[in-house]
């Protein structure tokens, strides 16, 4: 873990932190000096995960990242505790899972569920930040997937809503460059969370032979790129989408 204090004195969001990315993404973080808001749904988990860390620099809320007024409650709640938000990761966010299908056997509800967790939610909590950093500047980093530039069959609905982050970044990107606020995305492909140790070993298998680099990441190699494009190192970078998956897809 790095020695840096990049964010000492700095307040942080991430959304969706009891786990995986969001979890590695808000430890790293902390361990570079910052004040950490998390949330997630999962209340057990996200007691877990920060177990070790220094609670006078956390707070960790139970709540459902799709509900707008949990939303609203949460940041009330951040900023009441740490002070005005300087930091966005934007983290939470899904495929179907196990009601994923191809297209032409999908359901419209499902598509529904994965753009409301995917996409809706960065934009609501973006919404409920953006208004401070217009007067103080600020980092917000999206969660994207290789998903959405590769196009996997039985993600259309994902895909779908992961290529809208890309969007929506860029377009927020020009908006708030002139107040001093960078807005970027990371687009993860192979990564080793909860849900992809859920895949069968010949889908690992045929996952490392399509990605050159061989292997699959761990949820640090994403928290190292988030934390580096939230400090003062990245200033001069916005409205990029980074991907973080081995060479699988090249820009």
């Amino acid at each position: 873990m790095t020695s840096q204090q990049r964010f000492a004195m700095r307040t942080v969001v991430v959304t969706g932190a009891a786990n995986g990315i969001g979890a590695a993404t808000a430890r790293r973080f902390l361990a570079e000096g910052a004040r950490v808001a998390v949330i997630d749904r999962e209340a057990d988990e996200l007691q877990a995960a920060y177990a070790d860390c220094d609670r006078e620099r956390l707070l960790a809320v139970h709540g459902d990242c799709t509900d707008g007024d949990q939303l609203a409650e949460f940041h009330r709640r951040a900023v009441a505790r740490f002070g005005p938000v300087d930091v966005l990761f934007n983290n939470v966010g899904q495929s179907g899972r196990e009601r994923a299908a191809p297209f032409a056997a999908s359901q419209e509800e499902v598509w529904r569920f994965v753009l409301e967790v995917s996409l809706f939610t960065a934009m609501r909590m973006s919404r409920l930040i953006v208004p401070t950093m217009h007067e103080r500047g600020g980092r917000i980093v999206n969660m994207s997937s290789d998903a959405a530039f590769v196009g996997d069959a039985g993600l259309a609905d994902y895909a779908a809503a992961k290529m809208g982050i890309v969007g929506f970044t860029r377009a927020l990107a020009r908006e708030l460059a002139p107040r001093g606020v960078t807005v970027n995305a990371v687009a993860p492909g192979a990564i080793r969370t909860r849900a992809h140790d859920r895949l069968p070993p010949a889908v690992i298998e045929r996952i490392k032979s399509t990605t050159p680099a061989g292997f699959i990441a761990e949820p640090e190699d994403v928290a190292g790129v988030v934390a580096f494009l939230a400090s003062d190192e990245a200033r001069y970078i916005t409205g990029q989408t980074l991907l973080i998956d081995g060479g699988r897809w090249m820009l």
